[in-house]
């Protein structure tokens, strides 16, 4: 109802997350950059009409140039002057995940977005802040890990500790999911080839 237009998915792997969104209460996305990931949740958020958080993974990260994404995808789905009063009237909210500690969210779709680069300790702090008729969708990518060791990792983390666990749900997009421009996924392949010896 709140889309300007109807979000479609472009591949397979995108099909199967939104599926995933629409029939889970916690939802993993993991893959790399450009495959949707931010934006198909953030269009499920909106289309659901529910309150609306986005927790950056990265503490230090308070900056705009930084939240720039989430921005870009509300503002492709909603007029900039609804998104503007959704902001104002904390129907949207965007939070550093230092700041949730100690808060439940209920009534709401929660989008921790960049969570590589969350510890296993932030990680679970986030997760049990899920209240009553909410949702989360934790997006990440374990080739962007900005921490000093990997294993440090809260999505490293939570892919060891959560699988089998009912009502979560782990879904991988790959590189043949990338939408952005057909050079970023040659770039992608390289990286991981260089990577991989």
């Amino acid at each position: 109802p709140g889309l300007r237009r109807a979000i479609a998915p472009k591949t397979q792997g995108q099909r199967d997350y939104l599926q995933a969104i629409s029939t889970h209460d916690i939802v993993v996305g993991i893959g790399p950059a450009g495959t949707g990931k931010t934006y198909l949740a953030v269009a499920k958020a909106v289309e659901a009409g529910e309150s609306l958080g986005f927790l950056p993974g990265d503490i230090q990260a308070k900056v705009d140039p930084y939240l720039r994404p989430l921005y870009d995808a509300l503002e492709d789905m909603m007029p900039h002057d609804r998104v503007q009063r959704a902001l104002e009237s904390r129907t949207i909210e965007i939070a550093p995940l230092a700041y949730m500690r100690g808060r439940t969210l209920a009534d709401a779709f929660i989008i921790l977005d960049e969570a590589q680069n969350a510890t296993g300790a932030q990680m679970k702090m986030f997760l049990t802040r899920l209240g009553v008729n909410s949702q989360t969708v934790v997006t990440g990518d374990k080739t962007q890990i900005d921490l000093p060791r990997r294993e440090d990792s809260g999505l490293v983390q939570v892919e060891r500790v959560l699988p089998g666990i009912e009502g979560i749900a782990f879904c991988y997009l790959h590189e043949t999911d990338v939408v952005r421009h057909r050079l970023v996924r040659e770039i992608i392949r390289a990286y991981a080839e260089d990577q991989n010896g």
